[in-house]
């Protein structure tokens, strides 16, 4: 089977990570995911909240906000309080960074990943944790070169991706068109060790079997790996040697 935009069903969308694309940030990544595209940008504060300095530990925490063309109708921008879909994507990009890290050694830090959707087609926040992880290593690998860091806090990459069963077929890496009339629809994070951090599965209108849980998880993993090659590449070419 041959997808809408020219695709096999186990095939991702074209992934790239434009590293150090803004001049002010510790770290700075623009990621792609077809026509997806999410800016994601590290900002590193010399304290952490209270309940991590009681802890003796550091924290990572994230942003998430989708520009207002964006997407096919104008998007409002978010004023005042903060929607309860970008509450939970902001809640879930931090999770999942925090999960490879190593915020005993990150000292009394905070690191805010800014992800800001310049255009969404599907994805939107599996592409924000697979760049954010790319923003926060370069911001890491400046802290670890100005002597404030003796190395990487990081355990191991961290990255996501979409699958679902759309028309019946499992398939990975979902745009919005196909995102919209799936049957199942799941995101999934999982570390670089083939760790799951989070899976998000939804049925729409009809359950479905536990066997196809296993094989869109198995899906998952042959995309994450991927990405997780990407990332380690991009990392590379900056200079940032993973300690993993």
């Amino acid at each position: 089977m041959i997808r809408s935009d020219g695709r096999r069903p186990q095939q991702l969308r074209p992934l790239s990570f434009r590293t150090g694309v803004l001049d002010f940030a510790e770290g700075s990544c623009l990621v792609e995911m077809g026509r997806t595209r999410v800016l994601c940008a590290a900002t590193v504060e010399a304290r952490a909240p209270q309940f991590a300095r009681e802890a003796g530990t550091g924290w990572i925490t994230a942003e998430y906000g989708m520009l207002p063309r964006s997407t096919l109708q104008r998007t409002p921008r978010e004023r005042g309080a903060t929607s309860g879909r970008t509450y939970e994507i902001q809640r879930l990009i931090g999770r999942s960074l925090r999960a490879v890290a190593q915020l005993d050694l990150l000292g009394e830090r905070t690191v805010v990943l800014d992800c800001d959707v310049l255009q969404a087609d599907g994805g939107t926040r599996t592409a924000a944790i697979n760049g954010g992880f790319v923003a926060l290593a370069l911001a890491l690998q400046r802290l670890s070169q100005t002597g404030e860091l003796t190395s990487l806090p990081l355990r191991d990459q961290v990255a996501a991706v979409s699958v679902g069963i759309v028309d019946g077929v499992p398939m990975l890496d979902l745009c919005y068109e196909e995102d919209v009339r799936a049957q199942v629809d799941m995101n999934v994070v999982m570390t670089g060790s083939g760790e799951l951090v989070e899976v998000q599965g939804t049925a729409e209108g009809h359950p479905f079997p536990r066997s196809a849980l296993d094989q869109l998880l198995d899906l998952a993993w042959q995309g994450i790996r991927e990405i997780l090659a990407a990332q380690r590449k991009a990392l590379d070419e900056a200079g940032v040697v993973l300690p993993i």
